[in-house]
């Protein structure tokens, strides 16, 4: 069998592989994409599983990481024919009594709306947003840089000063229910940002919550929840048809099951049906961590070091979504909640709580918080007119039997929690599709037992501590070797920084000054290794 030769191979076409594949091609390197199913996205794909003209975005769906995200940004994917597009308001929480708190394209509507739940809070919503506007742009771009990301803090710390810093610290460790508490009075306020906390793993009472719920709250309120026109794979399509104008190269169907290595550098991939690709200058892996290192390289080139605390790698949460074709809109009680492209629902502030118990017990929730997509409300071309194509997912507990009766009945919990805040919604029901977390990671392996964020949120694998503790950059123990999947800093998320930070790796490690860098960070983590 013949030997492929090309300057990179990235093993997995998700966001961050075909990133990656990108930033290189635009450095002049012959890249190869080596992607396992049968179309590239990862999970950023879209497919008609329920009944013609239904399109169901069968992973991801809404992007605001993308839409803040620098590295998305720079890559100009517009002009390979991504176009967004968003829903008339970019989020609610419907409660069971009625009500709604509703996060609208303009900060004051949105205060507005929180000034129903308590006199004051809307005032309160706008401080937030204020602080966010004077940190925005250091912050995010300290998000997506490779750790330590020395620039963008020195200029968030011109914009903040010292005390100001400090007070963003504290925002980054404090549990979500208290920074709830200390901004509103009312249940609102606090709904948007618990709501968006529970789209990680990290429970409301944990350390580190509440920067989660803020994020996505401000990112909201800034540049919205945005969908690509046409569907979640229009964005994979996108950075597809970008890399092979550059002269990259996409192979479907081809799963890699060995990172070669030679004299403890990487230098190529054997794929299943044992065909050798040689990289003359990297191996950037958009695949999980512990796949990477103890399926792909194997522990015989790792420390020893290493190997161990991939034992101890926390997944987070597994999903269970559910796709529905629906004849009409949803019957939605809350009026608010009608034009929002992403629906909150299932839980008040207390119910995120006891949640968040079932989970860490092994127990599944009786009444699951959900996220829920009205993806016709966001972009007309999803379904025939007057109909909606909607998804919701929930958190479920790691290690249950989702076969039989168990995804009958967690279908059963969905759709009653949707009910309670939408009656008449199961008549509207043409067809559902349903992805237990089984079926997720058979349609991509990097969703392993349906987590979908390469590993836990939570802090202690978050920053240096990320996949493992160490540097948390790029860099392997394998010379050559880069980590290009959410399992990196910065994680979850589509927002390419995971790809985009390895390939600035892999391209400062093949210049001379590069070289040595990377020698001493990889020397670095090897004594870190050694010493603990």
């Amino acid at each position: 069998m013949t030997t492929q030769t090309c300057d990179a191979v990235v093993i997995g076409a998700g966001p961050n592989g075909l990133v990656a594949a990108n930033a290189l091609v635009d450095a002049g390197w012959d890249v190869l994409v080596l992607e396992e199913q049968g179309v590239p996205g990862g999970a950023v794909r879209t497919e008609e599983v329920i009944a013609p003209g239904f399109r169901t975005d069968l992973f991801s769906a809404f992007y605001p990481l993308a839409a803040a995200s620098p590295v998305i940004a720079g890559l100009h994917l517009g002009d390979h024919g991504l176009r967004w597009v968003h829903a008339p308001t970019v989020l609610a929480h419907a409660l069971d009594d009625g009500r709604a708190a509703v996060l609208h394209r303009r900060a004051q509507d949105t205060a507005e709306g929180l000034e129903e739940f308590a006199p004051g809070d809307g005032d309160a919503w706008m401080r937030v947003v204020q602080t966010w506007r004077m940190v925005r742009d250091p912050l995010l771009d300290a998000l997506f840089t490779p750790l330590p990301p020395v620039v963008p803090l020195v200029r968030l710390l011109r914009r903040t000063g010292v005390s100001g810093a400090l007070d963003l610290a504290r925002i980054g460790v404090l549990p979500v229910r208290r920074l709830a508490d200390e901004n509103f009075r009312g249940e609102g306020g606090g709904l948007l940002l618990a709501g968006n906390a529970m789209h990680a793993d990290v429970p409301p009472d944990a350390a580190g919550s509440g920067v989660f719920g803020w994020l996505l709250a401000m990112l909201g309120q800034d540049v919205g929840f945005p969908v690509p026109r046409g569907g979640a794979g229009e964005l994979a399509g996108a950075l597809v048809r970008r890399l092979e104008a550059g002269g990259g190269q996409v192979q479907t169907g081809a799963r890699v099951d060995r990172v070669l290595v030679s004299g403890g550098r990487a230098v190529g991939v054997r794929t299943r049906d044992g065909r050798q690709v040689r990289a003359r200058r990297a191996v950037l892996a958009d695949v999980t961590a512990p796949s990477l290192y103890l399926d792909l390289v194997g522990r015989e080139h790792l420390p020893a070091r290493l190997g161990r605390d991939l034992e101890r790698f926390q997944w987070d949460h597994p999903t269970f979504k559910v796709n529905w074709a629906l004849r009409t809109s949803v019957p939605w009680t809350a009026p608010g909640v009608r034009g929002a492209g992403t629906v909150h629902l299932g839980s008040d502030m207390l119910g995120f709580v006891d949640m968040a118990a079932d989970l860490s017990v092994g127990r599944t929730p009786s009444r699951p918080f959900m996220l829920f997509g009205q993806m016709t409300t966001a972009d007309p071309t999803r379904s025939p007119d007057g109909t909606e194509s909607a998804w919701a997912y929930t958190h479920v507990p790691r290690g249950t039997d989702w076969s039989g009766a168990a995804v009958a009945e967690e279908v059963e919990r969905m759709e009653a929690a949707v009910e309670r805040v939408a009656p008449g919604f199961r008549d509207a029901v043409l067809g559902r599709h349903v992805q237990s977390p089984l079926d997720l990671e058979a349609s991509d392996g990097n969703l392993v037992g349906g987590a979908v964020n390469g590993g836990t949120s939570a802090l202690h694998q978050q920053l240096v501590f990320r996949p493992t503790t160490g540097l948390g950059r790029p860099e392997t123990p394998i010379a050559g070797l880069f980590l290009a999947s959410a399992s990196a800093h910065p994680g979850g998320g589509v927002h390419g920084a995971c790809g985009w930070n390895a390939a600035r790796a892999a391209l400062g490690a093949a210049s001379r000054t590069g070289r040595v860098r990377t020698s001493l960070a990889r020397t670095a983590w090897e004594r870190v290794l050694r010493e603990r």
